[in-house]
């Protein structure tokens, strides 16, 4: 990685201009809408301009270097500042920029990268359908699943079950998919054939369980699903092996032994979306690994290119590519972008980079467990109801009341208030409702650990002192 420079202008490319923090925040409230926004209290307050980034810093237009806690948004596996991987898309686009997969048609960046992948996932996933989001592979997958089993002449299987607090995009579609409440408020949803059912969060759903007995009562609501919908229905069941946006849920163990237990007792397709816990990020190239699962399709995204380009993949298992290969006609259905040649070559390098230097075997056998020692230090604090993770990702809950089991109402305030004084101290750390949520690259040390958990330990003492003015506001 090439160190930053010492100005904060000549990181800039130069085609840019050059303007003040001021000028810019003014165009981008003129002109920007920025996802998962409020957009008049960030027009109130003014965006961040983060100009380049190293390692696993940022720097925004003042010149402020920020430790990035969250892998930008849990992608940036390998770190910033790779020039293999620019180097890669400069060959790449020297000699063939962009070309599709339609019409007969494959490029050698896009075949290497399918035959990667097998390699790398789970055996049986023996087929790639490239798209450009995990959003977009995850559409993909109910295109799929549906297609599937029309040809496979039960198309009365449609419905799609999924677990509260899931996410899997943010396309009309995936939205319908997920369960994030908030989402599926918006826009006219939910829409008809998908299901959803309580994730395995034990410390609100058993904390008087042992975590066996609860991973199969979790599961088991899998089982209560299908029989009130009707196993005949019952198309796929998805899960993130690890529950990210969600508020990083672990299961517990046994509960995905259970999980596929129920889904080939049913019939029923199984689908592991892998877009934050892939490549590395659990201590194992794909979570599916880390639990033993064992998925008909995989979704990949984020990590797949270390958040350089956009490319995502939808892995196929057998079962699903030969019906569709050997009963189907035309699956019409892809994107102008589908197997980008310059995406596809970056991916590579990325997998290869992730590969020579070691760093998924690093994340299970060093620095996650790392991580984890010391985010355990925590447990203690009168906030911290539960300290939760595996490799490189890593939850800490908030809650109002340990012996009570009772949680922040209104849900959300107070990871806010701690996420803001994290932020103000230039460590990145993502609030999910009242869940304080850490995926660093996978190139952290030991050292940048120490910064980001005492960062979040007097963001904690931080936040204890404004309670009263948080719950009385």
């Amino acid at each position: 990685m090439t160190p930053p420079a010492a100005s904060d202008a000549s990181a800039l490319p130069a085609a840019l201009p050059t303007r003040s923090t001021a000028e810019w925040r003014a165009l981008d409230a003129a002109h920007a809408l920025h996802p998962f926004t409020d957009y008049k209290a960030l027009a109130a307050e003014g965006s961040r301009i983060i100009t380049r980034a190293d390692g696993v810093y940022l720097w925004d237009s003042e010149g402020t270097r920020i430790l990035d806690g969250m892998a930008g948004l849990w992608c940036v596996n390998a770190g910033y500042g790779r020039r293999e991987l620019v180097d890669a898309a400069a060959r790449q686009m020297t000699a063939l920029p962009y070309y599709n997969l339609f019409f007969k048609t494959a490029t050698p960046p896009a075949i290497e990268l399918a035959r990667k992948l097998v390699e790398l996932t789970p055996a049986g996933l023996n087929h790639v359908f490239f798209t450009n989001s995990g959003s977009e592979a995850n559409d993909t997958v109910i295109r799929m699943v549906r297609q599937y089993w029309a040809l496979e002449d039960q198309p009365e299987r449609r419905v799609i079950i999924g677990r509260h607090n899931g996410y899997h995009g943010s396309t009309v579609a995936a939205t319908a998919m997920g369960g994030m409440g908030a989402m599926r408020r918006q826009g006219g949803l939910p829409l008809p054939d998908f299901e959803h059912i309580r994730e395995p969060n034990r410390l609100r759903y058993g904390p008087d369980q042992s975590p066996e007995d609860f991973g199969r009562a979790a599961a088991g609501w899998l089982e209560e699903a299908i029989q009130a919908i009707g196993p005949g229905r019952v198309a796929a069941f998805i899960g993130e092996p690890i529950q990210g946006a969600g508020g990083l849920i672990v299961p517990p163990p046994g509960y995905w032994a259970e999980i596929q237990r129920i889904c080939a007792n049913h019939g029923i397709l199984l689908i592991a979306d892998e877009v934050i816990c892939g490549f590395g990020r659990t201590g194992r190239w794909f979570g599916s690994q880390t639990f033993d699962i064992r998925p008909d399709i995989m979704t990949l995204a984020k990590g797949l290119s270390s958040g350089y380009l956009p490319i995502a993949a939808v892995m196929v298992g057998d079962r699903v590519s030969r019906t569709l290969i050997d009963k189907g006609g035309e699956f019409i259905h892809g994107f102008t972008y589908s197997g980008h040649p310059t995406a596809c070559a970056v991916a590579l390098e990325n997998i290869s980079i992730l590969e020579r230097e070691g760093l998924v075997d690093r994340v299970r056998e060093d620095i996650g467990p790392f991580l984890m020692e010391r985010l355990e230090g925590l447990r203690d604090h009168p906030l911290v109801g539960e300290v939760r993770g595996k490799g490189l990702m890593a939850g800490v809950e908030l809650i109002r009341d340990k012996d009570q089991h009772s949680f922040f109402a209104p849900v959300g305030r107070v990871g806010t208030r701690c996420r803001d004084h994290c932020f103000s101290n230039n460590v990145v750390i993502r609030a999910v409702e009242d869940t304080m949520v850490m995926a660093p690259p996978l190139i952290i040390t030991r050292d940048q650990i120490e910064t980001m958990v005492d960062t979040l330990a007097r963001a904690l003492d931080r936040t204890q002192r404004d309670l009263p003015r948080l719950m009385s506001s």
